[in-house]
């Protein structure tokens, strides 16, 4: 890092992406590149933010707001707003104490966090010293004996849900990450993955297929793997990268426990449809069997109320909360969840809105 985190947050940063110049400021270039590029053009990239500005909402006006919250039950545990922090891997580039920064936030704050797969602290630190609600990103592994191992031990850990990632058996083509050259500093590992041995994806050389002929998709999930997956884990499922309303009526009849609406924050595929496009016909297709998250381009606590109105049950947040954390350390997650709850709720007072419900019920209109 160029400079350290800040010790007090500028009166200037008012909203989540004024920490992006803090944060910019303080790791360097190629890893800047790789947590806020996107893949090929990152024209997902953008889609996932301005797609939330298509909806535009019709208010009520005089209404009586006495007793108005933002509390939701979600899994069978009440949370006081409905903000989860997304998975995010190796944050140790970001801050020195990485996940434990984050995660003490989201505690702080009362936010349900999901532990990436590829956290760089270990899932004992994070469940045995921070408290609250917490969650674990899986990414499917072909080793089952140690899968069930590891999900146990999260199980004991006091780990509440597996948010199984399904949209990604390969990387996407990072052309931002290429150009600077990013590869994961020495000193910084995920953690977890050393419980598995894996196989490294050997590209053919020119005149040979560089992907199908390596036979490293041998390995990548089905649907009857996921199913087999759910029925022998100890704790619900959640998958993670649904954009097709077939895929989610899947999950459902396999037992999901919920759907993550996700593109992987534009990280995939470049011609993915963005999240806010595609929610509202997955949440019609679903119709309230199982909890639906969104995530994606989410910078502002209307981009929330847009998210619920077309049937969320709430988002996870991703960037907004690492450049929090690179600019400010615990005080920047905890700050920036602040400031998207208040733009919520503001948002609900707005529109006449006294409880989340009754923000499923409010007319959303495309703009032309």
């Amino acid at each position: 890092m160029s400079l350290a985190p800040l010790n007090e947050i500028p009166a200037s940063i008012v909203a989540a992406d004024d920490y992006i110049p803090y944060a910019k400021e303080r790791i360097s270039p190629e890893v800047w590149a790789y947590f806020s590029g996107g893949v090929a053009d990152e024209k997902l990239l953008a889609r996932n933010q301005t797609a939330w500005q298509q909806y535009q909402v019709l208010p009520s006006m005089l209404k009586d707001f006495e007793e108005a919250h933002t509390h939701y039950t979600l899994l069978g545990q009440r949370h006081d707003f409905p903000i989860l922090l997304a998975p995010v891997a190796y944050q140790k580039m970001l801050h020195p104490d990485g996940e434990f920064i984050s995660a003490l936030a989201a505690a702080a704050m009362q936010t349900p966090y999901i532990i990436s797969m590829q956290s760089s602290t270990s899932l004992t630190l994070l469940c045995e010293q921070i408290p609250g609600t917490k969650w674990l990103q899986w990414y499917w592994q072909p080793d089952q004996i140690a899968s069930q191992k590891l999900l146990a031990e999260a199980a004991k850990l006091g780990v509440e849900a597996i948010v199984l990632t399904i949209d990604a058996p390969v990387n996407g083509v990072r052309n931002r990450e290429q150009r600077v050259g990013f590869s994961v500093p020495s000193g910084v590992e995920a953690v977890l993955l050393k419980n598995f041995k894996s196989a490294p994806l050997t590209v053919g050389s020119a005149g040979e297929s560089p992907l199908f002929g390596s036979g490293f998709l041998t390995n990548a999930p089905t649907w009857d793997l996921v199913e087999q997956f759910i029925q022998h884990s100890p704790l619900p499922v959640i998958l993670k990268g649904i954009l097709n309303p077939s895929d989610a009526l899947k999950a459902v009849q396999i037992g999901a426990a919920g759907i993550v609406v996700s593109n992987h924050g534009g990280r995939t595929l470049d011609t993915l449809p963005a999240t806010a496009s595609i929610l509202g016909r997955i949440c019609d297709s679903i119709d309230g069997h199982i909890p639906i998250l969104v995530d994606g381009g989410i910078r502002r606590g209307s981009d929330i109320f847009t998210a619920l109105a077309l049937g969320a049950s709430a988002v996870l947040i991703g960037r907004p909360y690492i450049w929090a954390m690179a600019a400010a350390g615990a005080s920047g997650v905890a700050h920036v969840l602040h400031i998207l709850r208040t733009e919520l709720e503001v948002t609900m007072a707005l529109t006449g809105c006294r409880t989340l419900d009754e923000i499923r019920q409010v007319e959303l209109i495309k703009a032309q």
